[in-house]
């Protein structure tokens, strides 16, 4: 009866190791794979945006965003696959480490962006801001913009008036884009041919009076009521990003577990071979498949 006994659980244990292990490397290299993927969209984008660069400054444009985020995960998944599958307890403690820190660290931003909601808010208006002035010079803020101001009915940052701080629509500016907004900023340009001039002369105007021509509200808040009505996208976006990491903190916990665990067995199987094999069969008698759980 004890033999029957220690077979089942020895059965047990190895069913629990191999299904761990295997969910642990399918989620790697799904993880790994899918960085590489982002990866490479990082780095064409860059090499496209190279060919048509107007401006200096890169600092937090979507293709190095994308290069960034990409070998993050390729690096991070990639020891994730090699700690599996060569059952290091030494990478796999770093890569739950990992996983944990980045959870964490996107947890407390959140959590402190929420605190110091205005804080949060004028950082927005004022890279928005930034980004107005060089407008025509970056391409890649500018589709975002356009994109922005179209979907979600805004203009401007805080305001319609923040397009003041581009040279070319100051009221002050020669050219006869001055005082005015893009085209993307209007309610009326819905015709098939894109009236590029339907927001001149509307800066220095008062909202009630050209709210019928262009959006007045900004964009900054515009996004963020669009987040609060539709909070069921919201808290499905923030369950996409942070509960893959928060599995694989978990299954990575359990076969670190799961791991010690054989390791300890076979140094007590090597004991047994001293003379202990009848006690260690009593002890373990009767346990039957609870030893599938982490102790």
């Amino acid at each position: 009866m004890a033999t029957g006994d220690s077979e089942r659980i020895r059965y047990c244990a190895r069913f629990s190791y191999l299904c761990l292990k295997f969910s642990l490397i399918t989620y790697s290299t799904v993880f790994w794979l899918l960085g590489g993927f982002v990866l490479a969209v990082g780095i064409y984008a860059e090499v496209e945006r190279q060919k048509y660069k107007t401006l200096e400054s890169a600092f937090l444009a979507p293709a190095i965003i994308l290069i960034l985020l990409g070998i993050i995960m390729f690096l991070v998944s990639f020891v994730g696959v090699l700690a599996s599958l060569r059952d290091n307890l030494c990478l796999l403690q770093a890569f739950m480490y990992i996983l944990g820190i980045c959870l964490l660290i996107e947890l407390i931003g959140g959590v402190i962006a929420l605190l110091f909601r205005n804080q949060t808010i004028d950082f927005l208006n004022e890279n928005i801001g930034k980004g107005i002035e060089n407008y025509y010079d970056d391409l890649d803020f500018k589709n975002i913009m356009d994109y922005v101001q179209k979907q979600f009915k805004c203009c401007g940052g805080k305001e319609y008036t923040d397009w003041a701080q581009n040279q070319y629509h100051d009221c002050a500016a020669p050219g006869p884009l001055a005082c005015g907004v893009p085209y993307t900023c209007c309610v009326t340009n819905k015709t098939a041919v894109v009236n590029t001039m339907c927001g001149y002369k509307t800066i220095n105007e008062e909202r009630l009076s050209v709210q019928h021509i262009i959006y007045v509200r900004g964009c900054t808040n515009a996004v963020l009521i669009w987040f609060m009505d539709n909070y069921a996208i919201m808290a499905g976006i923030l369950l996409g990003v942070l509960f893959p990491q928060f599995l694989g903190v978990l299954l990575t916990l359990l076969y670190i577990t799961r791991v010690e665990d054989i390791i300890t067995e076979h140094k007590l199987n090597e004991s047994l071979l001293d003379g202990g094999q009848q006690k260690t069969d009593v002890e373990l008698t009767g346990t039957g498949c609870c030893m599938c759980f982490p102790g």
